[in-house]
C-alpha cells in the first residue's frame, strides 16, 4: 500500500482488496496511456487516471504482444502548474524498479535538489534520440504530504524585508562564485555561516525557532526525495477527489525563494491555511521536466 495515496484523497483505501479494485478501475478507464518500445523488445507502459484537475495515479509495467498489461508498480502524483526552476538535471535510474530520480543544483537552496521523475517515457524518448539531457530545462516541482501544520507568519517591516532580499541576492552570487572555485567567496560564505550559527544559538535561548527562521528546505529520512519544508503560502486552492469525494488542499509554497505546489489531504493538515501563513510538513518531492521547451522556441 503506497503511503502517499491518502495525500490525493484515498485515505479510506486500507486493504489489498480495495487497492486492487482501484487499480482495476484505472486500467479499465484510463485518462491517458503511453508506451515505449524497450531495446529488449519489451513494451514499457504507463497508464494514468486523473481524479481531479491535478491529482491522479500512474501505473507502470509491461504490455505483452496480446495487449495484456502487467503492472510493476504504481504511484500517486500531483502535477504542478508552476515552473519552479530551470537547471541542468542529472537523471538516475533506481536499482529496485523502473523509476527515475532527477537531481539538480539550485543556488537558492545551496544543496542538490532530488525529486521523483513523473514523466519517464518522455525522458526515455529523449535518451533514445541521443538528445543532451544535462542542459537547463524547466522543472515543475510538486510534493505530496501526509502530515503538515499551519504556522503564523513572521512580522517584517518593508525596510528589513528589502535588506534581507539584498543579502539573499549577495549570498547567491557568493555561492555561484564558490562553485567555480573562488577562494574568497568560499571564505566569505564560511564566515557568514559561523556568524549565522552564533546568532541563531544566541536568539534560540530566548525566542522560538520559527520567529528566527522564516523558511527552510531540509532532507528528511532515508529516502533521497523526502524533505521537511517550512514555507510561506503564496496561493491556495481546494481540489476534490472525484472518486472518493475527499478534499485536498493545493498549497503553493515559497521556501528559500523556490516555489512549488503541495497536495495534502484536508484530514492531515493541522490549522487553517491562509495566504501569508506558513506551512510546515514532511513531503515527497516529485518533478515534471519539460523536455520540449527548447523545441517550442525553435
Amino acid at each position: 500500500m503506497h503511503s502517499y495515496l491518502r495525500a490525493i484523497g484515498f485515505s479510506e483505501v486500507m486493504d489489498r482488496i480495495e487497492l486492487e479494485r482501484l487499480l482495476g478501475i484505472i486500467i479499465d478507464q484510463p485518462t491517458e496511456k503511453k508506451t515505449y518500445n524497450m531495446p529488449n523488445n519489451k513494451i514499457f507502459t504507463e497508464i494514468t487516471k486523473m481524479f481531479s484537475k491535478q491529482i491522479g495515479i500512474t501505473l507502470r509495467g509491461e504490455t505483452d504482444s496480446e495487449g495484456k498489461f502487467y503492472m510493476e508498480h504504481y504511484f500517486p502524483y500531483f502535477k504542478s502548474q508552476y515552473m519552479s526552476t530551470k537547471e541542468e538535471t542529472s537523471i538516475i535510474k533506481r536499482v529496485d524498479t523502473e523509476a527515475y530520480t532527477g537531481m539538480c543544483d539550485d543556488i537558492r537552496l545551496g544543496v542538490s535538489l532530488i525529486f521523483y521523475l513523473q514523466n519517464i517515457i518522455e525522458y526515455l524518448m529523449e535518451e533514445k534520440n541521443k538528445k543532451q539531457i544535462e542542459r537547463p530545462l524547466p522543472i515543475y516541482l510538486s510534493a505530496l504530504s501526509i502530515s503538515g501544520k499551519i504556522i503564523l507568519p513572521m512580522e517584517f517591516d518593508q525596510k528589513l524585508a528589502k535588506n534581507n532580499s539584498a543579502d539573499v541576492q549577495y549570498r547567491r552570487q557568493l555561492i555561484a562564485e564558490a562553485k567555480k572555485g573562488n577562494q574568497e567567496a568560499i571564505d566569505s560564505l564560511t564566515i557568514d555561516d559561523i556568524d549565522m550559527y552564533a546568532m541563531i544559538s544566541r536568539r534560540a535561548k530566548v525566542e522560538d525557532i520559527y520567529t528566527i527562521v522564516e523558511t527552510s528546505f531540509t532532507p528528511y529520512g532515508s529516502e533521497s526525495d523526502n524533505y521537511t519544508v517550512l514555507g510561506t503560502i503564496v496561493d491556495m486552492d481546494v481540489l476534490t477527489n472525484e472518486f472518493t469525494g475527499e478534499e485536498v488542499f493545493n498549497l503553493m509554497i515559497s521556501s528559500n525563494d523556490v516555489i512549488f505546489q503541495v497536495a495534502i489531504n484536508k484530514k492531515d493538515l493541522l490549522g487553517e491555511p491562509v495566504i501569508g501563513r506558513r506551512f510546515k510538513g514532511n513531503v515527497w518531492l516529485q518533478g515534471y521536466i519539460d523536455f520540449n521547451s527548447d523545441k517550442c522556441l525553435n
